[in-house]
């Protein structure tokens, strides 16, 4: 533990800041109804959407803000619109928290996957969301990050993992047409580094709703656990 604190620290500089100021932030919201100032620069919370295989990082193009301006309403840190960034871009290694998403099946090329393999190892971390409850993208997820880290493949997370309770407490996540379903999630070295909701889990709460059409995780339920997610990422 404190050697993967300590090569997060030297990864990403002063993001470190930024991920204690959010934390705080969270903290003293739902303490103290407590806020910063407006033009407090340590309070900047970037969000990075990810381009991938042939995903161009701009499905249900308008899911990434939604996601930023959720984290924004729960919370008093300012949440900057998301990063676009490729896999395999440098800047990669200053954001500790990407999010990606898709409709259809995906190859991750061995550059991205040698790069994500990198990023997990310093401590970086993704949320990932397929979009319209499309089965592929959640299919082509589950292949390609068990390619990341030998031996180490995605699994069902369980209900009793602090993820379903670092912001709001859920006893089980659900699905119009599922009924209970699980996040799913990649660990590395006991770690959870990487974690995929499925049935159209961000679609759910953005876009005006227009994406699932009553079908997947519902609304008020996706919320929470999208923010748990964040939450959960940040002080990990």
């Amino acid at each position: 533990m404190k050697h993967r604190k300590k090569s997060l620290r030297s990864l990403f500089h002063g993001t470190l800041r930024t991920m204690r100021s959010f934390v705080i932030a969270l903290v003293l919201t739902c303490l103290a109804g407590a806020a910063f100032a407006k033009d407090d620069k340590a309070s900047t919370f970037f969000v990075g959407r990810l381009s991938f295989g042939s995903n161009k990082g701009d499905d249900c193009g308008d899911v990434g803000d939604d996601l930023v301006k959720l984290v924004a309403r729960a919370s008093t840190i300012q949440v900057h619109e998301k990063r676009l960034l490729k896999v395999t871009d440098e800047a990669l290694y200053q954001t500790p928290f990407v999010f990606m998403n898709g409709h259809d099946d995906f190859v991750l090329s061995e550059a991205e996957i040698e790069s994500l393999r990198r990023y997990f190892s310093n401590g970086g971390f993704a949320f990932a969301s397929g979009c319209c409850t499309n089965p592929a993208f959640p299919k082509a997820w589950r292949r390609e990050f068990s390619r990341i880290f030998p031996g180490e493949k995605v699994q069902k997370i369980p209900y009793d993992h602090l993820i379903y309770r670092s912001f709001y407490k859920l006893d089980r996540l659900t699905s119009v047409e599922k009924g209970n379903i699980y996040l799913e999630g990649l660990f590395h070295d006991g770690e959870l580094v990487a974690v995929m909701g499925e049935d159209g889990l961000c679609c759910s709460f953005a876009m005006n709703g227009s994406c699932n059409s009553g079908k997947g995780v519902p609304p008020d339920e996706a919320k929470k656990i999208a923010l748990n997610i964040c939450v959960y990422a940040l002080t990990h």
